[in-house]
C-alpha cells in the first residue's frame, strides 16, 4: 500500500485554513479534487469523509487506517456541499441522505452518498473506472455472458451494497452494445457508467433528473420500443410488476435486489405483494425469470477483487418450484444444477479456496451454510 499520509495531512491542513477564517469562506471544490486525485494515485476505490475521523481510503477492499488529521464537521461540509445542486440539497434536507454522480477532469466519474450522522454531514465517494468493465476484468464467470443473448426474460443481480452489482450490469450492457443491434434503455439512480453507442443505441435515464421515479419511467419506457431494459433497482411492487410484464412481453430486463442468495430473491419479490396477489406473481415470475446471480467479494490473498458468485438459472425444474410455491427447495436445485449452469455461493467460495485466491478462514467467514462449504472443500 502506498504511503500517502503526509500528503493527506497537507490537504486537510490546507482545507482547515480555508474554512477556519470565516463561515462564509469561498466555496470551491479544489480541496476535494486534490483529495480525489490522491485517492486515484493510491489505488483507492472509495473515500470516506466523516467528522471526527481521518479521511479514509478503501484500497483492495480494506479500509486504510494510517491515521492523520481528524476532519471537523465544518471541513466535511466544505468538501461535500458544493457537490449538490439546489434540488439535491433539498432532498438531503428532507431525507437526510442523497445519492449523486459527478465528474471531475483527470479524475473521472464518481458516485457519492451524502448523509447525516450524529447530526453532522458525512459522505462516501466511490471512484468509478473511466472504462466500462468487462466480465474478465471483474473476474466474473464468462458463463454470465449467455444471459445477454436472450431475447426476453428477467435477469437479476443481487448482493449487499458495494458487492459490484452496478459494475456487473455495466459489463453485461456493454456486451449487448458490442454484439447486438438493439435499443437499450437504462433507468438508474444515479447514472454511474456512461455507455457510448456502438452496435446498439443506448438511452440512460436518471431518476430525479429525467424522471420522478423507477415505476413511472418504466411504464413510459415500454412505449419507446426498447429491446433491452435495465432497471437500477426494483424498489416497490409497481416497479416489480411492470418489470415482470415487460420480461413476459418480449423484452430482456436486467435489475438488482439486495438479497444474500438467489432463493431469497424469489422470496423478496413475492413478499413485496399482498398474499391475494402472490399466486398471479408466482405465475408471472415462473414464466419471466431468466436467471438470478448473487455475488459477494471476500478478501482475497495478495490483493485484487475476485467475487464469489451464486447462479440460479430458470430451468424447467426451477420454474415448476416457483409456480408450485416450493421456494424452500430452490437452493437444493441450485446445488445440484451445475449441468444447467448453476452453482451455490459455497461452491464458488470453495473454488476460490482451491485456486488460492482466498483462505479457508475467509471462505467460512463469508459463507451462509458452513456445513455445505466444509463438504465441498473436503470433496
Amino acid at each position: 500500500m502506498a504511503r500517502y499520509e503526509d500528503e493527506l495531512a497537507q490537504i486537510v491542513a490546507d482545507l482547515n485554513r480555508s474554512v477556519s477564517g470565516s463561515k462564509d469562506a469561498p466555496v470551491n471544490l479544489a480541496g476535494l479534487d486534490t483529495l480525489l486525485s490522491l485517492a486515484v494515485r493510491s489505488g483507492a476505490s472509495d473515500v470516506l469523509l466523516i467528522a471526527g475521523a481521518p479521511v479514509t481510503f478503501r484500497i483492495l477492499g480494506k479500509l486504510s487506517r494510517d491515521g492523520g488529521p481528524l476532519l471537523t464537521a465544518e471541513e466535511t461540509r466544505h468538501l461535500l456541499l458544493p457537490l449538490l445542486t439546489a434540488a439535491q440539497c433539498q432532498e438531503l434536507q428532507q431525507n437526510k441522505s442523497v445519492d449523486i454522480c459527478f465528474t471531475r477532469d483527470e479524475i473521472g466519474r464518481c458516485r457519492a452518498n451524502v448523509h447525516y450522522q450524529r447530526g453532522t454531514l458525512a459522505g462516501s465517494i466511490r471512484l468509478l473506472p473511466e472504462k466500462i468493465p468487462s466480465l474478465e476484468s471483474l473476474h466474473l464467470p464468462m458463463s454470465l455472458a449467455r444471459f445477454t443473448e436472450a431475447r426476453q426474460g428477467l435477469a437479476l443481480i443481487t448482493g449487499s451494497t458495494g458487492c459490484g452489482k452496478s459494475s456487473t450490469l455495466a459489463a453485461l450492457v456493454d456486451l449487448i452494445n458490442t454484439k447486438r443491434q438493439d435499443h437499450v434503455v437504462t433507468i438508474e439512480d444515479p447514472v454511474e457508467y456512461v455507455h457510448v453507442n456502438r452496435s446498439s443505441i443506448i438511452e440512460q435515464i436518471e431518476v430525479g433528473r429525467d424522471t420522478p421515479g423507477f415505476a413511472v419511467s418504466l411504464r413510459s419506457v415500454l412505449r419507446q420500443n426498447p429491446d433491452v431494459i435495465l432497471v437500477g433497482e426494483m424498489r416497490d411492487p409497481e416497479t416489480i410488476a411492470t418489470a415482470l410484464t415487460a420480461a413476459e412481453t418480449g423484452h430482456l430486463v436486467f435489475s438488482t435486489l439486495h438479497t444474500n442468495d438467489t432463493s431469497q430473491a424469489v422470496s423478496r419479490i413475492l413478499d413485496s405483494f399482498p398474499a391475494a396477489n402472490q399466486p398471479q406473481i408466482r405465475q408471472q415470475l415462473s414464466l419471466a425469470l431468466l436467471a438470478v446471480v448473487a455475488q459477494l467479494v471476500p478478501t482475497v490473498n495478495g490483493g485484487g477483487r475476485y467475487p464469489a458468485v451464486e447462479i440460479l438459472t430458470a430451468s424447467s425444474g426451477v420454474r415448476h418450484l416457483i409456480r408450485r410455491g416450493d421456494d424452500h427447495q430452490i437452493y437444493s436445485a441450485v446445488s445440484t444444477g451445475r449441468g444447467d449452469g448453476m452453482n451455490t455461493m459455497e461452491q464458488s467460495l470453495a473454488d476460490l479456496v482451491r485456486s488460492g485466491r482466498i483462505s479457508s478462514e475467509t471462505a467460512f467467514a463469508h459463507c451462509f451454510r458452513p456445513d455445505d462449504l466444509k463438504r465441498y472443500l473436503q470433496g
